[in-house]
């Protein structure tokens, strides 16, 4: 007799761009039943959307790009906090295991949050002007924070198409202007503390490569920043460079691992693999002129300092969103290394460089009873809709 086998499942679905990354977008009161709540049943139905855990590392079957930055996952509901418009949560989906990490946020994607949530009717529409500027209040539910998202719109349409550019993207599109507001996050261990150690620098020792100077924040994503020099890196690497050495991504995961240690996020390094999405890894250079991915020269006068960021266990081909707030934060605060490089005076804003061009972030810093903190953090992304319908996921592999 013939095996017989269920229909896929059929799951109202947008597929959207949000500065450098892409993801699945989802409303909540969309999803199936089983998967309106957090647990297995939730991540094991996205991880099939994406394709995830996939040996070959391609999430052929699958709507995943085989990259961290476009292995995500948002869904969204109408807030239930007072002055909020939605509730956003981040799911980033491994590529090769069968894990989701939900322990921070996505920065780029949260430039298509806004645009996302007037289309699918999940703002007031008291709150959406026909024409200029909607202010969007986004409560991010992974690290209990607010983002408010300034979104165009025209004819009470949003507005996607326009003339701003954004290195690592390659078409221009409508300016998205993101606040986070008070961005130190609130990570279990940490104590809510931007500096978890209480230390602008503090001496890392990773076991096989030494004592290395760090700087360890929580501002928009935990984030563990080392110097390019006591590495053996110039900061104006591309993602070849470290990307195709197995041996220099191991040798940066150590160091994160132990850095998450440090920052009371983890016990102990093993459980750093449980913990794929936070703390981001990032070296940090003096300004120096190099020619980006796409072949544009970006000369030393262009920025104030060089960074290379690490996602998902990758050099990202750009910039992670919040591992740019983390980089507008400390470079504010006179006394870390990301201060240092960036020529150790004030700054309220800060032009770094990264693989594919630079960009700038503000940070509004202010220190009270010894303690720094940030009031608010400020930058630039776009976001549009590339795909709307329905994904389709086999009902017997969920």
């Amino acid at each position: 007799m013939a095996q017989t086998f269920a229909q896929q499942l059929r799951i109202p679905a947008t597929y959207m761009r949000g500065g450098t990354s892409k993801g699945v977008f989802f409303s909540l009161d969309e999803l199936p039943d089983f998967a309106r709540s957090p647990g297995p049943a939730r991540d094991k139905l996205l991880l099939r959307v994406i394709g995830s855990p996939d040996p070959y590392a391609k999430q052929i079957d699958g709507m995943g790009g085989a990259t961290s930055s476009t292995s995500k996952t948002v869904i969204l509901s109408k807030s239930s906090r007072a002055d909020h418009d939605v509730d956003y949560l981040f799911g980033q989906v491994s590529i090769d295991f069968a894990f989701v990490d939900w322990s921070g946020n996505c920065g780029n994607l949260s430039a298509a949050v806004g645009p996302f949530a007037i289309r699918k009717g999940l703002i007031d529409a008291s709150r959406i002007p026909q024409n200029g500027m909607a202010i969007i209040r986004i409560w991010q539910a992974n690290i209990q924070k607010t983002i408010v998202a300034h979104v165009p719109m025209v004819n009470g349409q949003v507005q996607e198409s326009g003339d701003f550019d954004l290195d690592g993207v390659t078409f221009p599109a409508a300016e998205v202007q993101l606040e986070f507001i008070d961005p130190a996050a609130e990570e279990e261990g940490a104590e809510g503390a931007m500096f978890p150690t209480g230390n602008l620098i503090d001496a890392l020792e990773v076991p096989g490569i030494g004592t290395l100077q760090a700087t360890m924040i929580n501002a928009g994503i935990p984030t563990i920043f080392v110097e390019a020099q006591a590495i053996g890196y110039t900061g104006a690497e591309l993602q070849d460079a470290i990307n195709g050495s197995p041996e220099a991504l191991a040798f940066f995961e150590k160091i994160r691992a132990h850095g998450a240690v440090r920052m009371g996020l983890i016990k102990s390094p093993e459980q750093a693999s449980g913990r794929q999405h936070t703390p981001k890894i990032a070296f940090v250079a003096k300004p120096a002129s190099y020619t980006a991915s796409s072949g544009k020269s970006v000369a030393a006068s262009d920025v104030d300092l060089l960074v290379r960021a690490l996602s998902m266990g990758k050099l990202h081909h750009a910039m992670m969103g919040t591992a740019a707030v983390a980089i507008g934060a400390a470079a504010a605060i006179p006394g870390t290394l990301v201060n240092q490089a960036a020529g150790g005076k004030p700054r309220d804003a800060v032009r770094f460089g990264h693989p594919s061009g630079t960009l700038r972030v503000g940070a509004q810093a202010q220190q009270k009873d010894g303690e720094w903190t940030i009031t608010k953090a400020i930058m630039s992304r776009s976001a549009r809709v590339l795909m709307e319908g329905w994904v389709f996921v086999p009902v017997e592999q969920i």
